[in-house]
């Protein structure tokens, strides 16, 4: 199926200094836990991208010296040799493919605290780290130099790895916006005070790398407007309309791109979660630079609907549509568009799941929509190609058509297995994914079910049987020979938690005071005025549930044994939104205090740290603090194995929620798991990975998952 027309423009060819790219698609800088001392992840990360159209694939940050380690967050690096050897790998992986390789080139300044390398950190001026208690001394002129030469001799690094396109880095934690901002910049010398004068340090840097580099393009990523406060630094950073005139039109001789965002610290301003912002939301700033440059230009914006990427490119926004989450989402995403297959395209939520792996701190990434990613080279998964399994000829019966069932049935079921079935008792696929993206903000959540089915019902060898709930008895005479139970978790009536290992005394949801968020949400159980919502989950359901609330203009009291609301938002870039939502609609939020007894319509709360008691009237409880595993069907069918035998079940599986309750990419991951290796010796096992370290005197035999016998 050919591309439509009005697509063309997205697969126009553009200039880059020296370089070309085939399409106007750009996979701008992003983290995924490999930096370079992973090199097998990171080739394939980013050579299926490559693979799937993108244009130009860039790496995460490249720290280009030891003494800008962020440690434990991960980044590439680009400090010596062995590093250019493993960066190698992954541009050789991008260009076979007809694709630009980028690096961003990195320095942290005094924000780092080197915590692996130990050194001392470098700054523009002695201000204290906004994230750690690190702080560094102001650099001498002459320091100024060495640490300019420093930036030359990264570059010309990666250009001998092999990089195209060499990306200075001027945004976020970086020793060039450290001179550029007033905030950061106290200098009294020729490198502070006036906007040349702050401008000094990026603009030398890039005269020293055009001097000795004329065959690599070379480029800056910035923050284009740094936000009033408090999402930013107001005037005490860099605005749109007032200061990149003057900084475009000063350097834009120099580079031969422009890639363009807006923010700070704070890059949940940047990449916005979905429930916050919406697609293109930067496009009010980021116009403004094709107003002061013919050069090109990148924008992000979450972008995934190729109309919203032709309007920002005819409009006259920019000439390149940047992306990190859908690249993520869908590595394939540009060549969907050019083969006409929209309906295929797996849209990011934009729930920041990826990002909160990196503001963890090293983990690998993570995608609720894509389960493959950070797999590619690890478990040898491909977002697009399944291996045919070798024992197609089974059927399989999937009780469960949530986020893990779905994906379990659409993986076996593009692996040519010859009968699956997925069957619910409710008339519709989606789980509690059906519910979640009714609630306020999470309409895109809906997309991880509108695409798996929209797979599943282009294969003619998966059913889908809704309205049916299946007894003990009704799966045993199915006839299927391997079953796979995916039935999810319910939010406990009890009101059982992590802080106490007990249930809360008086909850007890059958009463009608007392609430989960499934009666709330999908009964419809009505609220009091006064509601007092109970929250030790950690993650997003309860604040969402105190919002919901608030906007049905009950008075709210949110409650949380954590340091703050949902503490998992802070990594997902959501806390500062989520916190200041609640505030306007007047929810009172009482962190670490733990809620010992809802009764006779008074909580009784306990301040953690200090001890001090606390009641707080309310008319409703709403009981978000954990949810249970509903297994039951699997325990049940494990205790006759006769019966299933004779009824001939070879195997039972259990995945998702069902297994453990968890995010919504764990249960993804869950179901596709089990699917790619359901041909394996024992699918509820799964199969070992490489591990890539070092070995000293390492053999083959020493990535075998090892069986050890236990003496008695």
């Amino acid at each position: 199926m050919a591309r439509e027309a009005k697509y063309d423009v997205l697969f126009d060819q553009v200039p880059v200094g020296p370089k070309t790219l085939r399409n106007r698609f750009w996979q701008v800088p992003h983290c995924n836990g490999a930096g370079s001392d992973k090199p097998g992840m990171q080739a394939e990360f980013r050579g299926i991208k490559a693979e799937g159209g993108w244009a130009a694939v860039f790496t995460e940050i490249c720290l280009m010296t030891p003494d800008s380690d962020p440690l434990p967050w991960v980044g590439s690096r680009i400090w010596d040799n062995g590093d250019i050897r493993n960066l190698a790998l992954m541009c050789e992986k991008v260009q076979a493919h007809g694709s630009l390789a980028g690096v961003e080139l990195t320095h942290g300044g005094g924000l780092n605290h080197n915590a692996e390398t130990r050194l001392p950190a470098r700054g523009a001026s002695q201000i204290p780290s906004d994230i750690s208690a690190a702080n560094c001394r102001a650099m001498s002129v002459r320091e100024i130099r060495q640490i300019q030469r420093e930036h030359v001799d990264a570059a010309l690094r990666a250009r001998a790895a092999g990089f195209d396109l060499l990306t200075l880095f001027c945004g976020l934690a970086n020793i060039t916006n450290f001179f550029m901002y007033p905030f950061y910049n106290k200098r009294t010398d020729s490198y502070g005070g006036s906007f040349q004068n702050r401008l000094r340090f990026t603009k030398e840097v890039l005269e020293m790398m055009r001097e000795v580099i004329d065959d690599c393009a070379i480029g800056i990523r910035m923050p284009i407007d740094t936000l009033d406060e408090p999402y930013g630094y107001g005037d005490a950073g860099f605005r749109a309309e007032h200061d990149a005139p003057e900084y475009i039109e000063t350097l834009d001789p120099l580079v031969d791109y422009w890639d363009l965002n807006v923010g700070t610290l704070n890059w949940g301003e940047d990449a916005g979660s979905s429930r916050f912002f919406a697609t293109n939301h930067q496009a009010d700033y980021t116009r403004i630079a094709k107003q002061h440059t013919a050069k090109p230009c990148v924008n992000v914006g979450r972008f995934t609907d190729p109309d919203v990427m032709v309007e920002a490119i005819t409009s006259g926004q920019c000439d390149v549509i940047g992306a990190a989450r859908p690249s993520i989402s869908d590595p394939y995403l540009p060549r969907k568009i050019e083969e006409g297959r929209l309906d295929d395209i797996r849209e990011c939520i934009g729930c920041n799941v990826c990002v909160s792996r990196w503001e963890i701190g090293g983990p690998p990434i993570w995608c609720t929509q894509n389960p493959t990613s950070g797999e590619e080279y690890r478990r040898g998964w491909h977002p697009e190609h399944y291996t045919p399994a070798s024992n197609r000829d089974t059927a399989i019966l999937v009780v469960g058509a949530g986020p893990a069932g779905l994906e379990a049935a659409m993986v076996l079921g593009k692996r040519g297995y010859e009968a699956v079935h997925v069957v619910d008792g409710h008339k519709r696929m989606g789980g509690h994914v059906s519910w979640v993206s009714t609630m306020p903000g999470f309409s895109a959540w809906r997309r991880v079910i509108d695409w798996r089915e929209t797979q599943i019902n282009k294969l003619d060898n998966v059913q889908f049987v809704g309205s049916s709930r299946l007894s003990t008895s009704d799966i045993v005479n199915y006839g299927a020979e391997h079953v796979i139970i995916a039935t999810g978790s319910v939010w406990a009536a009890d009101g059982m938690n992590g802080p106490m290992h007990e249930p809360i005394t008086g909850a007890d949801a059958s009463q009608p005071h007392v609430c989960t968020p499934e009666q709330v949400v999908v009964d419809g159980k009505e609220l009091g005025r006064r509601v007092l919502v109970v929250d030790h989950d950690n993650y997003y359901m309860g604040s969402a549930m105190a919002q919901l609330a608030a906007e049905k203009d009950c008075d709210v009291t949110y409650v949380t044994h954590w340091d703050s609301l949902g503490e998992y938002l802070r990594f997902t870039l959501e806390e500062q939104r989520m916190w200041q939502r609640l505030t306007e609609l007047g929810v009172e939020v009482l962190s670490q205090h733990l809620t010992l007894s809802v009764e006779g319509g008074v909580g009784s709360l306990l301040h953690l740290w200090s001890g001090r008691e606390r009641a707080v009237d309310f008319d409703s409880v709403i009981l978000v603090t954990q949810r249970n595993s509903v297994c039951d069907i699997y325990d049940e069918l494990h205790t006759d194995d006769d019966r299933l035998a004779d009824a001939g079940i070879a195997s039972i599986h259990l995945i998702g929620d069902a297994h453990t309750p968890g995010m919504i990419a764990q249960s993804v991951f869950s179901g596709h798991r089990l699917a790619r290796e359901f041909d394996s010796p024992d699918p509820s096992v799964a199969l070992p990975f490489i591990r890539e370290r070092r070995l000293v005197g390492g053999t083959d035999d020493d990535y075998t998952l090892a069986s050890v016998s236990i003496r008695p």
